[in-house]
Parts: C-alpha cells; sequence; structure tokens
C-alpha cells in the first residue's frame, strides 16, 4: 500500500477532499523535485521544487538533517496535515496547515504554512546546488505558486518525511 493511500486511510474522516495528496519527501536534497502532487484518481503526479526549515539543515548542505516541532526551532516538522484554508501574508497568497500528529501538532502556532519564495527556484538548484531555507514552512517557487494553491486548496492531505521514493503513490 501507498504513503497517499495508508495516510488517507488512517485519516479517515479529517480530509474532506482525498482526491489530491501532497507528498514532501525530504530523504532528497534540496535541488531535487520532492514536493509531489499525487492525483488519487488519476494516479498522476506532477513534482515540485519545496524547501525545508533552517533550522533542519544548520550548515546549509541542502540535505534536512532533523525534523522538529520545537517553537522557535526553524525546522521542518515530519507527519501529516490538513490544509486549512487560503491567506494573503508577508510571503503573498499561502494556505494554513493543521498538523495532525504529535510531531506536528504546533504547526498553527508556528504559522506552519505552504507559501512561495525568491530563495526556490531552479535556477538556484541548478546554480549554487541548494535551495534557500524557510522558518519551517513548505516554501516552492513563486512560478509554481499557482499551480501548487489551485490543486492544495483546503481540506487536503500533505505528508512531510523521510520515504527515500519508495511507494509514495
Amino acid at each position: 500500500m501507498s504513503v497517499a493511500t495508508a495516510e488517507l486511510r488512517r485519516r479517515a474522516g479529517l480530509i474532506a477532499r482525498p482526491d489530491l495528496v501532497a507528498i514532501a519527501d525530504f530523504a532528497a536534497p534540496s535541488s531535487a523535485e520532492r514536493f509531489h502532487l499525487v492525483n488519487m484518481v488519476s494516479g498522476t503526479v506532477d513534482s515540485f521544487l519545496v524547501a525545508h526549515g533552517r533550522g533542519s539543515d544548520p550548515a546549509h548542505s541542502g540535505w534536512l538533517r532533523r525534523f522538529s516541532n520545537d517553537p522557535g526551532s526553524y525546522c521542518t516538522s515530519e507527519g501529516a496535515y490538513r490544509t486549512v484554508d487560503y491567506y494573503n501574508g508577508k510571503h503573498g497568497r499561502s494556505v494554513r496547515l493543521a498538523g495532525l500528529d504529535e510531531t506536528n501538532n504546533n504547526a498553527e502556532a508556528r504559522a506552519i504554512v505552504i507559501h512561495s519564495a525568491k530563495y526556490v527556484s531552479a535556477e538556484l538548484a541548478r546554480g549554487a546546488g541548494v535551495l534557500g531555507r524557510s522558518e519551517g514552512c513548505f516554501a516552492v517557487a513563486e512560478s509554481d505558486l499557482t499551480a501548487v494553491l489551485a490543486r492544495m486548496g483546503p481540506g487536503r492531505l500533505l505528508i512531510a518525511g523521510r520515504f527515500n521514493g519508495q511507494g509514495l503513490y
């Protein structure tokens, strides 16, 4: 059974829109497309760049070294999230996330969201070999934000962890 299917089953009743699941596979470096939007009906997958938190990669190696749910850690948190609602904030149009696990249940208090950032782009990934880092948010390229948010509206599932690309969808 795939990670997406297993998490949807585990979260039955909490995810209003199970037709699409986002998976952030932090086993890959930041220069890789590791944010996957999985259409659970058609089986198609679209993949995008995504930054991880600076506290998860203090040496700025491009590899997520640790997860944390602690306020002030600036780390990415692992686990399942539910998309809540859209809003316009410091990074423009964004979507709020609610953590569904003990490993990410501080997401709302920490303001962990999906947003775009100038420090995420294919040019940076090619040139520097690493993306910039967020404060724990799922930051995507400005050029990808419209596509990501159009599909990741409220009531959907996002799963973050280290999966090594195996059995995701």
